[in-house]
């Protein structure tokens, strides 16, 4: 129970270990929000006492786990009319904690959601943990180009997720990040990345969805983007690369179609650049966002998935798109590379040369038999990569927070053999 504003030891000490997970990214179409549904889902089946709880105008996943709190005030993100930014209601999220009493406080995000939740997890004293889902200052830096801020965000991140027991990160990259911000080397965990390879499976292939798309050629080889449309995923990268591609594929007598799921404050510059390339540079498609079995399905019934970001940590839809038996062509900047096998699963690529990825989208719509080949190399690292893999340990490594606490508090003792055995689960700390 939580008495004069602390966490107290719980007479029923055996009961499982609770864990609340408070994020600002739900309802959105994410790699973010599809990971905290994974999870949630992974602890349902395990029967684990996991809750996660927002503030959110949208509609959120329909769960008995998923909480919405209503926001005291919410409007469209500047720039990004498909998100919100919202004022949570403090108050809430304290007599929420209160009320749960939660073993851990998992905070995904550190926006108005998460601090809420720091600020609740502070004042009971109970330990946190959270994940470095996105490179905020990297994203700054990217679209405002000013340094005093990208320095701002810097210090923020270090006196947001200091405090924090344990902070996963995605990625190795992105864990030595941590590291150069001034986080401890010993609190970083790169969390096993894992991807639902039921939900996104090459079973799920069916030209027939080309259909409710007119414009998208049958007979095209289909190249995916999945994610939000803007600056900060390497957009402009694609829009140069994409008319010349095109170009050269013409020469060859060949055909591909660029499908784009997902939205955002740069595809209205897209279509503008590429409308100045005439009738080459109308074979892109922008379907917006997609959910469910459709998504399972578009990616399914593509042949070829391009991910130019070099902000991601890790990058979900790289594996999703794996998963469905696609070779990946990847930036060598950020996490994804980390689930790619350059030449076998697909391609890793320098950003800074468009020639290389050119010459890559190219050579791949024009080989069939690769294609397939790392395709199905693709989808069996897919399957190495489980959800339930992550999951076990994603909550490893809570209850390791959770018993660090009460060894702390005095509450339990700990043998060099539990230590031992707590450091053993925690692997893929930071180099």
């Amino acid at each position: 129970m939580i008495q004069n504003g602390q966490a107290q030891p719980h007479a029923e000490r055996t009961r499982p270990l609770r864990v609340l997970l408070l994020t600002d990214t739900l309802a959105d179409v994410n790699g973010v929000s599809r990971f905290i549904m994974d999870m949630l889902h992974a602890a349902e089946h395990r029967g684990l006492d996991l809750t996660v709880a927002t503030s959110t105008r949208m509609v959120c996943p329909p769960h008995p786990r998923v909480i919405n709190l209503r926001p005291r005030l919410a409007s469209r993100m500047p720039k990004y009319e498909t998100l919100e930014i919202v004022t949570p209601p403090f108050r809430r999220v304290s007599a929420l904690v209160a009320e749960m009493r939660p073993d851990v406080v998992h905070i995904s995000t550190p926006g108005p959601v998460g601090l809420a939740g720091f600020r609740a997890a502070r004042r009971f004293k109970i330990p946190i943990v959270g994940v470095y889902h996105t490179d905020f200052p990297a994203y700054i830096d990217h679209l405002l180009e000013d340094q005093a801020l990208t320095w701002a965000a810097n210090r923020f991140m270090r006196w947001f997720y200091g405090p924090f027991m344990r902070i996963f990160t995605r990625s190795a990259e992105y864990a030595n990040s941590l590291v150069e911000l001034g986080l401890p080397c010993s609190r970083i965990k790169r969390l096993r990345p894992g991807t639902d390879s039921d939900t996104f499976h090459p079973r799920f292939a069916d030209p027939t969805i080309w259909e409710k798309f007119p414009d998208v050629r049958r007979d095209a080889v289909k190249v995916i983007y999945v994610g939000r449309v803007s600056v900060e995923k390497n957009m402009p990268l694609l829009a140069r690369v994409w008319p010349n591609v095109l170009k050269r594929l013409a020469g060859r007598d060949l055909m591909a179609d660029l499908v784009l799921v997902g939205d955002g404050p740069y595809r209205q510059r897209m279509q503008a650049e590429w409308s100045q390339h005439g009738q080459e540079g109308t074979h892109a498609h922008f379907l917006g966002f997609r959910y469910g079995q459709e998504l399972s399905t578009l990616y399914a019934s593509s042949d070829l998935f391009v991910f130019p970001s070099v902000t991601d940590t890790l990058g979900q839809v790289v594996l999703e798109s794996q998963a469905s038996c696609l070779p990946a062509i990847v930036t060598n900047v950020g996490g994804p590379k980390e689930v790619v096998r350059h030449n076998r699963t697909g391609m890793i690529l320098d950003p800074a040369r468009p020639s290389e990825w050119i010459d890559a989208i190219v050579d791949l719509v024009a080989d069939n038999e690769r294609r397939r080949t790392m395709g199905l190399a693709a989808r069996g690292l897919a399957e190495a990569h489980s959800i339930a893999a992550s999951f076990e340990h994603f909550w490893s490594v809570h209850e390791s927070a959770h018993h660090e606490h009460q060894a702390r508090l005095g509450l339990v003792s700990e043998t060099p053999e539990d230590r031992a055995r707590r450091e053993r689960l925690e692997e893929f700390a930071c180099a």
